[in-house]
């Protein structure tokens, strides 16, 4: 018999998950899952949790053997809800050469799976370079959900002196932009992305790299960050947001085989 307030976890789940209980219960690790919301009529599945918050923290986790050896693990994360309720779970899908020659520039698969075990995001992006000086071959990634259907991507814009973003829907049409700061690694205090309107003018949201000690900052590459838009922000955006911090988190604050993280746009 199972102790009250736990579930059977099924194992042998694609890509190594472990399959959530269903209900708002603790696993056996203690995470807490946030409740299932209904289906909603034109909503992608799994993307009906977004129409509930306007808040997403997402914590990388620490890889004891990459802290270790130096040896560039796949990366995984949680997604929380302002509560602490986990929301999603993501994991890097990538090679071992691929993620130990290519190091921050690679380029990746991530898998986001929902509190059923489905895979409800998937964010792909190509290999491009990253320290060219020309608007050409700039950074991109694409936003599915549920996979095999676009929904949105985030481009990269060439700027001398600022990383900038633009969110677009599924028919490259410009909802969104992004503008960081002059000089991204900073000490001892969080670095913001504005989330803006395609003409700069209003501001949307934000997502914020967020300061999370000197030693670990110093000593390994696991981030984390806090992404906030409207709560009636069209879900499609939200997931596409979601993307772009990932994004984000491998252009800056990933570290490369010299463990330094880049301080400016290139």
């Amino acid at each position: 018999a199972q102790p009250m307030g736990f579930q059977a976890q099924p194992m042998g789940y694609p890509g190594g998950f472990v399959v959530p209980p269903v209900q708002n219960q603790p696993t056996m690790d203690g995470t807490i899952w946030m409740p299932i919301p209904p289906a909603i009529p034109n909503c992608p599945p799994g993307l009906e949790y977004l129409t509930q918050i306007d808040q997403v923290l997402i914590h990388q986790q620490l890889e004891l053997l990459e802290v270790v050896t130096g040896f560039e693990t796949s990366n995984k994360y949680e997604l929380k809800n302002a509560l602490g309720q986990r929301v999603y779970f993501a994991e890097e899908d990538t090679d071992c050469l691929t993620r130990n020659c290519c190091g921050p520039s690679r380029p990746f698969t991530i898998h986001i799976v929902d509190n059923l075990g489905r895979e409800v995001i998937t964010l792909q992006r190509p290999l491009r370079c990253s320290s060219c000086c020309c608007p050409c071959c700039l950074q991109e990634l694409e936003v599915q959900a549920p996979p095999g259907t676009t929904v949105g991507y985030v481009v990269q814009n060439w700027h001398a002196c600022l990383p900038k973003f633009t969110i677009q829907d599924e028919k490259r049409m410009d909802i969104l932009k992004i503008i960081g700061p002059c000089v991204v690694c900073r000490c001892c205090e969080d670095i913001n992305f504005e989330v803006k309107s395609v003409d700069e003018t209003c501001d949307v949201g934000r997502i914020s790299k967020q300061w999370t000690g000197f030693v670990r900052e110093a000593f390994t590459d696991t981030d984390n960050f806090g992404i906030s838009f409207p709560m009636d922000l069209d879900v499609k955006m939200k997931a596409v947001m979601i993307g772009a911090c990932f994004l984000i988190d491998f252009m800056f604050f990933e570290h490369g085989g010299n463990k330094h993280q880049r301080a400016g746009v290139w």
